[in-house]
């Protein structure tokens, strides 16, 4: 589970396009707090912390304690916007969060024992469909990913929502048994298994009839 990360951020006063120019040109990155039903705040993070906690992954699916001025903001991501070139932040959208709260968050897939399962190592091919799900989570439980184990999957096996077993209190956010993924057998199995096939079909077309 992720835990409360802390950060304290500047209030912004000024709104716009050039003003937020001139706070990244400062080493700010702006920033805004919103929701439960109270009015948005506009806030300035440090570039170089913001752009580290990003890139350590995890940030859409981490709680925050933000610090403005002396009051606290229980927060989580929900949108951040990067330079299409260079990569770095340039906007951050944050969610007021309540103690208690349910949220519907997206977390990786992590796939297991990909390297001992043995319809990989007699060279299937892992074709992943879906690299995240979509799971509504209490606030203080957001897990960190979800798990499928590889290694009782066989040539052919599909991998669907329902062979996830999902932490206590967490339950799919969408419908359906959406496949995540599947394994398919090497091409010269398929390529053999495809020649059996033919040369049965033909030996029971040729059988004499009763």
């Amino acid at each position: 589970m992720t835990a409360i990360k802390e950060l304290k951020a500047r209030a912004r006063t000024k709104v716009g396009k050039g003003a937020a120019r001139a706070e990244r040109r400062a080493g700010r990155v702006p920033a805004v707090i919103y929701g439960d039903g109270k009015a948005p705040v506009g806030i300035t993070l440090d570039h170089i912390e913001i752009n580290k906690i990003i890139y350590a992954g995890h940030f859409l699916t981490t709680l925050f304690n933000i610090e403005v001025e002396g009051e606290q903001h229980r927060v989580i991501p929900r949108d951040y916007q990067l330079d299409p070139v260079k990569d770095y932040p340039l906007h951050v959208d944050f969610l007021r969060v309540q103690v208690g709260a349910t949220l519907s968050v997206e977390v990786p897939v992590h796939f297991l024992n990909a390297e001992t399962a043995p319809a990989i190592k007699q060279g299937g091919t892992l074709n992943i469909v879906s690299h995240t799900v979509e799971l509504n989570v209490p606030a203080d439980a957001i897990p960190d990913a979800v798990e499928v184990d590889l290694t009782n999957y066989h040539f052919g096996d599909s991998i669907h929502l329902s062979a996830i077993k999902l932490p206590e209190g967490v339950t799919w956010a969408g419908h359906g048994d959406d496949t995540l993924a599947s394994i398919t057998a090497p091409s010269g199995l398929k390529e053999a298994e495809a020649e059996e096939a033919a040369a049965a079909e033909a030996a029971a077309a040729e059988a004499p009839k009763a």
